[in-house]
């Protein structure tokens, strides 16, 4: 199908969907609660549709020798249709999500068929038995906790170079989830993952073993307010202290590609190199009357990370082994403004990879007009790269989620 035509496709049955609502004004959602809801006859099945949409100005400088080579540019970051619901029954719950923006869709590559990448998230979630949830499909996999928060839930215009350099991402496979009480207020929720280990919408290219993800989260006081502990900022004001602490590990058997099963693949002489690559992450969330803090810790390890031809010879790829650092604290100084700060750290083996320690400083302001789901982010950001410029980088972004 042509790109033309699959987009047609997608407007169409957003169309449909539309006029087969039969919504009223006077039932349709709150703001930011979905377009619309539907519910089937008969009760066996309901949808929530959702869109959002971020629009992002940056510019950016070297500061080596005063500010030089300015760049600036706008565009669509992130622009998302959902869908979630149930199916059958309550037990079976449903997640669809489409990357509509250009960025959503790259990585587009002969091991995707040459096709724009819109399906970001397809998975079922069956509750089979008491606290057990089974997912199957394409979804983001239990690593660090700041990819896992959605991009609408940020507290700062996007996540930090601890993600982008480690993140293990969407991929598609098989979860189970389970939590219990080990107290009356001390919570655990664990999670085990078997995905095919090359990313999300690989159709060929598939090579090596599979992935294991397995996570453990420790909630001494309890729960958080509507999901507190996967979004950014205290807008719910707990007002108790909460604190969240997760450790995930990660083991991708014979991995092709330079950051587990993310960045590109290892191409030689006979087709792929493949390593084994194992990441850790450690990580906290921690709420209290407007205050927030998240901190994350990430290494990722391979058992030989130089990529090698069959005679040995090495041909120029490596995987990005290495550890990063990630603290990030904010302060609502009122229910809808807020100043916050990061500072991440990426050190990289610069004997595998060439390249030396990444040091990077944020200051962040953020009004939110209607909580996450309508807001205007701003934030300045200082790298101190070592191994090339240094760069300055100011962001401001809007975001709307309905």
């Amino acid at each position: 199908m042509k790109l033309y035509q699959l987009r047609n496709v997608v407007i169409l049955g957003c169309i449909c969907v539309f006029l087969n609502a039969n919504a009223q004004e006077s039932n349709a959602p709150k703001f930011g609660k979905g377009l619309f809801n539907l519910i089937g006859q008969d009760s066996t099945w309901t949808m929530k549709v959702g869109l959002r949409f971020q629009t992002l100005a940056t510019s950016k400088w070297d500061v080596n020798n005063g500010l030089s080579n300015p760049e600036s540019s706008m565009l669509i970051r992130r622009s998302r249709l959902k869908f979630d619901g149930f199916a059958f029954s309550p037990k079976l719950k449903y997640k669809v999500e489409l990357g509509l923006s250009n960025r959503d869709q790259s990585g587009a590559s002969k091991y995707t068929s040459n096709a724009p990448r819109y399906i970001l998230d397809a998975v079922l979630k069956w509750n089979f038995s008491g606290n057990f949830v089974l997912w199957f499909g394409q979804t983001k996999l239990p690593g660090n906790r700041e990819r896992v928060i959605s991009s609408a839930n940020l507290q700062q215009v996007d996540r930090s170079l601890l993600n982008s350099r480690f993140t293990i991402d969407r991929d598609i496979g098989v979860q189970l989830r389970h939590h219990f009480n080990l107290t009356d207020t001390f919570l655990v929720k664990e999670i085990f993952s078997i995905a095919q280990g090359e990313g999300r919408n690989i159709t060929t290219g598939n090579v090596g073993g599979h992935q294991y993800t397995t996570r453990v989260e420790l909630f001494p006081f309890g729960d958080f307010k509507s999901k507190g502990d996967y979004k950014g900022s205290d807008l719910k004001f707990e007002p108790s202290p909460k604190l969240s602490l997760g450790v995930a590990y990660d083991f991708n058997n014979n991995a092709s590609k330079t950051r587990s099963n993310q960045g590109s693949y290892m191409l030689n002489d006979t087709g792929f190199y493949s390593t084994n690559i194992s990441t850790l992450f450690v990580d906290a969330m921690y709420k209290h009357q407007g205050f927030s803090l998240m901190a994350e810790y990430a290494n990722r390890t391979a058992d030989d990370a130089f990529a090698k031809n069959s005679d040995g010879s090495l041909t120029g790829d490596e995987v990005q082994v290495g550890n990063g650092l990630n603290i990030q604290t904010g302060y609502l100084l009122s229910k809808t403004v807020e100043l916050s700060g990061r500072y991440t750290n990426i050190s990289l083996d610069k004997e595998i990879t060439g390249k030396g320690s990444e040091n990077q400083y944020t200051l962040g302001l953020s009004k939110y007009i209607a909580g996450h789901s309508l807001k205007v982010q701003t934030d300045l950001s200082y790298t101190d790269i070592g191994f090339k410029t240094n760069q300055l980088l100011y962001r401001v972004q809007i975001d709307i989620h309905f």
